[in-house]
């Protein structure tokens, strides 16, 4: 397991130093001169230069990303071109709330997805189950930004339960963590209603059932438990998305995280700013499939992860 958990290490510093070379190039792959984009058209000959000098773009590409590499392995990753400030301290105030509404919102994702899954399981072919997969296919069809709105019109503006927008408190986070709660439940619902129905018909639960066992007993410790990989990793995949920011929703609610600080660096051409939130949301990516991939031994023991050779 630990000699597993360590290649999972190696092989995730790869991928994050492939992504710190799509980061670093970023800049480079945009068609024109990036300075006098970042300027605008009226900028002058020596705000130009100065901003190139600044950047370090006047000097060899290759030194340019031992630079730029050099300084992500320190923490650092730049200074905003908007605020002047560095970047990973930006990044480091935003993430907090982005984190908060993560886990509201995948608390809510794990209550209603799965509950619906496990009650269409059991009321498989019944109106219950036909109802609960019609929500789960029209959720799915929902555009994000729309439910946002729409909740908003709801709850805030006809009925005046929740703010509008833009704080960080308790009554602030409920719309924007059920909008993307209820985005997440749906996909997660069907995924456990398919595991459900498919393990429901083995012969185990047969057993279960015959010894007399309840049947909440029987759903939950026999059938749930051994559709929870599929799940985890579904579930473990669309936590590390909200960490990373959910870029529409929080720019539908003002939610001050991650995602709204990305697309206040894009309308603004803050390079750095967007190298730096792209780097740190796949950095999260990373850690967060080593994570699962832990966690899928504890789930299901009779995984193993040692490699044997051939003839042994």
């Amino acid at each position: 397991m630990k000699q597993y958990i360590f290649k999972r290490l190696i092989s995730g510093v790869i991928v994050l130093f492939g992504l710190s070379i799509f980061t670093f190039m970023l800049i480079h792959f945009i068609p024109g001169d990036p300075v006098r984009i970042m300027l605008g058209q009226r900028a002058t000959v020596e705000q130009i230069e100065a901003l190139r000098e600044e950047l370090g773009l006047n000097k060899p590409l290759v030194t340019q990303y031992l630079s730029y590499a050099s300084g992500v392995v320190k923490g650092d990753l730049g200074t905003s071109l908007k605020t002047g400030r560095p970047v990973s301290t930006e990044i480091a105030e935003r993430f907090p709330a982005t984190a908060k509404m993560a886990v509201a919102s995948l608390g809510v994702a794990v209550v209603v997805g799965i509950g619906m899954g496990v009650l269409a399981a059991r009321w498989k072919d019944t109106f219950i189950d036909n109802f609960i997969m019609t929500l789960s296919t029209f959720g799915m069809a929902l555009p994000g930004f729309w439910l946002g709105l729409l909740v908003i019109l709801v709850f805030s503006v006809h009925l005046g339960w929740f703010p509008i927008a833009g704080g960080t408190g308790f009554m602030d986070i409920v719309l924007p963590a059920f909008t993307l709660g209820i985005l997440m439940a749906t996909s997660l619902s069907r995924l456990t209603r398919a595991g459900m129905v498919e393990v429901l018909s083995n012969d185990y639960i047969r057993t279960a059932r015959a010894k007399g066992m309840s049947e909440r007993l029987v759903l939950m410790r026999h059938a749930f438990r051994n559709v929870m990989i599929p799940i985890v990793a579904v579930i473990g995949l669309e936590f590390a998305g909200l960490l990373g920011g959910a870029v529409i929703v929080e720019q539908v609610f003002n939610w001050p995280g991650i995602g709204t600080l990305a697309i206040q660096a894009i309308s603004s051409r803050d390079f750095p700013m967007i190298q730096g939130t792209t780097l740190f949301i796949g950095a999260i990516y990373v850690l967060v499939v080593i994570v699962i991939d832990g966690l899928y031994a504890i789930l299901d023991p009779r995984i193993d992860y040692t490699v044997k050779r051939e003839g042994v």
